[in-house]
């Protein structure tokens, strides 16, 4: 009952605050997001029940219809996650988890701070020729079965997500809000950031990053140890293999649909439906390896959490409400160009925190536009800005996929998560704002 009454009353905290700023719709929106992130922090309720308030919230106080609210409970997206889950189930109830665990021990040094650094360092290689959704649902069954240890467990888990948003950047096919920002880019008739030139700019930002987290997360667990129990396995077993040789040939789809502009332009097969079936096929008699009972251990909160971003999203949109905040910067412009980056940086970085990246960053990158033109400043460099932050939110789990992804393993909790995230936050904020004033700059 007290995590309710911390958040109704931050709540009407940030409603009276925002009345003097914002019309009376928008502080209402504001304080209603407030209390679903409080509650989502705090876990005052459950977090499926929690993200199911919008449903009820939003038309109550006239924000969304309950048809608008709901529809957002339905992008093709949830079913990306939705096939990457039954994926990560068939693993599990295969074993296979184990056999991969064990063998990474014998390739990276066993010790904490040495597969915390493997499992990031892998995670960002992967994300950054597949979506870092795809790496994330991978990944994160095999960290799992490390260890034991709840205290080291988090950090392995946290190390797959992380890395695999900061991997996510390193190529335009590596997470969708990078695809955004070239759409967006061609559809204002800008100069678009070729492939190569792309990795080139983005590189250095993700090996400082790559050296930053895993060194924190490694921090107080040296003393640790992994479990000896795990099964000294020689040879997989018929079903490990053919489920090996099935994720194999995931893999190496995902690879050969990916766009290498202007080089390659891909098969044009939409990920989300390769993922769900590739999902479906683990049902497949003499093929797959799950029957109906075992999607009950589908983690469906999650699905509604994205859900409850996407309608946040769309809230700030249908309410005008992304428009006059972006009034409200524009009187800024004057400020100069390192406040400004580090301003946009923090305000995309913690803004997305409450809502998916892809989301935000349809939002956010016209409203950025904007800016650009009236500070007169270099354009393309705002809009990249903008774009990694976006993907560079690491507090909470509805900021990104991986994010929520580590949530649904059931080892990270939501304050764990924001206490590490805040910290990376700030961190990448510094990193991001350096690179683009002694690097990005010079080169867009």
């Amino acid at each position: 009952m007290k995590q309710l009454l911390t958040a109704l009353i931050l709540a009407i905290a940030m409603f009276v605050f925002a009345s003097f700023a914002f019309t009376t719709q928008h502080a209402i929106l504001l304080a209603l997001i407030v209390l679903l992130v409080v509650l989502w922090t705090n876990e005052g309720l459950p977090i499926g029940v929690v993200s199911l308030l919008p449903i009820i919230l939003f038309p109550t106080f006239d924000i969304m219809s309950t048809n608008a609210t709901t529809a957002n409970y339905s992008k093709s997206i949830i079913f990306l996650f939705l096939g990457g889950f039954m994926i990560a189930i068939a693993t599990q109830k295969t074993n296979l988890h184990k056999y991969v665990s064990n063998k990474l021990l014998t390739i990276f040094p066993n010790t904490p701070r040495g597969i915390i650094f493997s499992l990031a360092i892998t995670s960002a290689f992967l994300s950054s020729l597949i979506s870092n959704t795809t790496t994330a649902l991978l990944l994160i069954p095999i960290a799992m079965f490390l260890t034991t240890d709840l205290n080291l467990k988090v950090r392995l888990v946290l190390a797959i997500a992380y890395g695999a948003s900061i991997g996510g950047i390193v190529t335009p096919i590596g997470t969708p809000p990078n695809l955004i920002l070239l759409g967006f880019m061609e559809q204002h008739s800008m100069e678009a950031i070729p492939f190569v030139k792309w990795i080139l700019l983005t590189a250095p930002l993700a090996a400082l990053m790559l050296t930053i987290i895993p060194f924190f997360l490694s921090l107080g667990v040296q003393h640790l140890k992994f479990d000896t129990h795990l099964e000294d396995r020689e040879h997989l077993t018929s079903e490990q293999r053919r489920l090996l040789y099935i994720m194999g040939s995931l893999v190496v789809l995902l690879f050969i649909n990916s766009k290498i502009e202007p080089y390659y332009s891909g098969l044009g097969l939409n990920e989300k439906g390769i993922l769900l079936g590739y999902g479906l096929l683990m049902f497949m008699p003499k093929i797959g390896f799950l029957t109906w009972e075992d999607t009950k251990k589908v983690p469906y909160e999650i699905i509604f959490l994205f859900g409850a971003g996407f309608s946040i999203a769309a809230a700030f949109s249908s309410t005008g409400l992304a428009n006059e905040i972006a009034q409200y910067l524009l009187e800024l412009t004057n400020l100069p160009i390192i406040l400004l980056i580090i301003l946009v940086a923090a305000l995309i970085t913690f803004t997305t925190e409450v809502t998916s990246n892809t989301a935000l960053i349809s939002i956010a990158l016209p409203i950025i536009y904007s800016l650009g033109q009236a500070a007169q400043i270099n354009m393309t460099l705002i809009l990249f800005v903008s774009t990694i932050c976006a993907s560079y939110a690491f507090m909470l789990p509805i900021a990104t996929p991986p994010n929520a992804i580590a949530m649904s393993s059931g080892a990270v909790k939501v304050k764990d998560m924001a206490k590490f995230g805040l910290l990376f936050n700030i961190l990448g904020i510094l990193a991001i704002t350096t690179v683009a004033l002694v690097y990005w700059q010079f080169y867009l």
